[in-house]
């Protein structure tokens, strides 16, 4: 397996000039294989401050996703996604750019590769906002608007996404509740049968109660944070499945009742419970099928796709 990590910039501006220069659109797979190309090659998107400016300087791995990308297969090439992740306006960017970032330089690395190796296959995995990025990314792709077409992933890995939805395959305990930022609008399409999601108990970023209005009335905003007017559908769409389950939940009433101060002490000790109990950063060790670790399943799974 060869490890790199590359700017998107730079593979953007490759697969461009290749486009260009063969006539071969994205995703054809009508490019001439270069010898060198990878079986399978993984896109990899670390979470927050995992990368970045702001990635602390003892960090000298790619964090989280270490373990599902060392050891794969010699026919596996991994790149990671460089990308602001961070989640805070005082940061720089605040969190709908920066998961934006990570979107659009994902999907040029895929454009990149797919330009040049007609025959490879790819692989899509992320952690916490790195998971949510690539959930859009294969969401587009699923329902066909994507870099290259749904038969040519084999794969797309996601360890607390805060998009998660009920109905994604998911891998360990089941957990109840969705991710905070709330279920992606017409979900992953095409590619649903091989997209595989991990959410630890006790997660809120990917496990956030369904009845939790104001948490996920926060997660709505922050992932709208970066507005794109062609995504306005998508927005009002989300909104309105927040706003439609507080109307048949109680309405106003049970949004009084979650803004209460007894409530809101509540919430600010539940927060506190969370973030104490490490449940986030818990998937190197958070067992899920056959005893495995979260990380050491998502490991095998994609190097299982070669």
């Amino acid at each position: 397996m060869r490890l790199k990590r590359i700017a998107a910039a730079t593979a953007v501006a490759a697969a461009t000039a290749l486009g260009s220069m063969t006539g071969v659109a994205f995703g054809s797979g009508a490019a001439a294989a270069d010898p060198g190309c990878p079986d399978l090659y993984v896109v990899a998107i670390p979470g927050t401050w995992e990368t970045g400016k702001d990635r602390p300087e003892d960090m000298s791995g790619p964090g989280m996703l270490a373990g599902v990308t060392r050891g794969l297969p010699g026919s596996v090439d991994v790149d990671y996604v460089d990308y602001a992740a961070t989640a805070f306006p005082w940061e720089g960017d605040i969190y709908g750019a920066s998961k934006k970032q990570a979107v659009d330089n994902a999907r040029g690395l895929i454009g990149s590769m797919a330009a040049r190796c007609g025959a490879t296959r790819f692989a899509i995995v992320g952690y916490s906002q790195g998971a949510d990025a690539a959930g859009d990314l294969a969401a587009e792709i699923g329902t066909g608007i994507g870099v290259v077409p749904p038969a040519r992933v084999a794969g797309v890995g996601l360890i607390s996404d805060p998009r998660r939805s009920p109905t994604d395959v998911q891998v360990g305990p089941l957990v109840g509740g969705a991710g905070a930022g709330g279920p992606r609008v017409g979900g992953f399409g095409f590619l649903s049968d091989r997209v595989r999601t991990i959410c630890a108990e006790g997660d809120l970023y990917c496990a956030t109660d369904d009845t939790d209005y104001l948490f996920r009335m926060a997660g709505f905003l922050a992932q709208a944070s970066d507005p794109s007017p062609l995504n306005l559908w998508r927005y009002q769409m989300e909104a309105g499945s927040i706003i439609g389950d507080l109307m048949a939940h109680g309405g106003v009433a049970t949004l009084g009742s979650q803004l209460t101060e007894d409530a809101n002490k509540e919430r600010m000790q539940q927060l506190t419970d969370f973030y104490g109990s490490g449940a986030h950063t818990s998937y190197g060790f958070y067992r899920v099928d056959g005893g495995q670790s979260a990380i050491g399943w998502m490991h095998n799974w994609i190097a299982g796709m070669v």
